[in-house]
């Protein structure tokens, strides 16, 4: 794309980072939310394929999330993204569009505004526009390694979000978490929406759904489930208001 700022509401923007300040200010809040500042920022090999994503509070600057992106012309090239590590993506291969994986998508503590997230999804509205996106996928992460922490949303996401069977992806990873059957016997489904990650719920009321397991992360301290949104799934009234803030709150590109 040719420009910086994807969307500029006027309190909050999503720009593409520009500068290694920008990526290092992504990854030290990458570090904080997934290695608890453990390191002073999360860096991988998937880093220099993608372009990063800095969410931003208008006045002053100040960093209220980030994620990268890593486009793909189709479902051929999954085995190259970084989810292909944790799940066997062979039954997603016959997509014959262009991808996007969203990858260590995170929000700064108290960042939680439900603005923010409409800023997100209207930057994903543009891409889908101008590079003519059909699928969004990627690992959603639950905080802690502990499946039983995570037992009410997981319980949840099999009783009501799975993936069509034809294309769920199989398993890879060395520990896996089922996510169905007498373990989850009892599971409080309504405890398990309120836990649910926000992009992971932004995901499912858009029309997302996931994988029939989720993986234990030791690297990153997580559990996390693989997600998919097949944009044609998109309820139209939302896909309408998402291309109006995208379309009419981004500040003029210079002539």
């Amino acid at each position: 794309m040719g420009h910086e700022a994807l969307i500029d509401t006027g309190r909050y923007r999503a720009r593409l980072a520009t500068s290694q300040d920008d990526l290092h200010r992504a990854q030290a809040l990458r570090a904080q939310v997934f290695r608890r500042g453990s390191v002073a920022r999360d860096t991988d090999e998937f880093d220099d394929r993608c372009r990063h994503v800095v969410l931003e509070a208008t006045g002053d600057g100040a960093l209220l999330g980030a994620f990268r992106l890593l486009s793909l012309p189709n479902g051929r090239a999954l085995e190259t993204s970084y989810a292909a590590q944790f799940y066997d993506l062979t039954p997603l291969a016959g997509i014959d569009r262009p991808m996007v994986e969203v990858g260590r998508f995170c929000l700064a503590p108290g960042a939680g505004d439900a603005d923010v997230m409409r800023v997100v999804w209207a930057a994903f509205a543009r891409l889908v526009d101008e590079e003519g996106i059909g699928t969004f996928f990627g690992c959603s992460s639950f905080p802690g390694p502990d499946p039983a922490v995570h037992r009410d949303p997981l319980a949840l996401l099999a009783a009501r979000h799975l993936g069509p069977k034809a294309v769920r992806p199989g398993e890879r990873a060395a520990e896996i978490v089922g996510m169905s059957g007498p373990a989850m016997a009892g599971a409080d489904l309504k405890r398990g929406q309120r836990l649910m990650p926000p992009l992971l719920r932004a995901y499912l009321a858009m029309g997302g759904w996931v994988s029939d397991h989720a993986v234990i992360d030791r690297d990153l301290g997580t559990v996390h489930v693989f997600t998919a949104l097949d944009v044609a799934a998109i309820p139209p009234a939302r896909a309408r208001i998402l291309r109006s803030i995208a379309a009419s709150r981004t500040p003029a590109e210079p002539g």
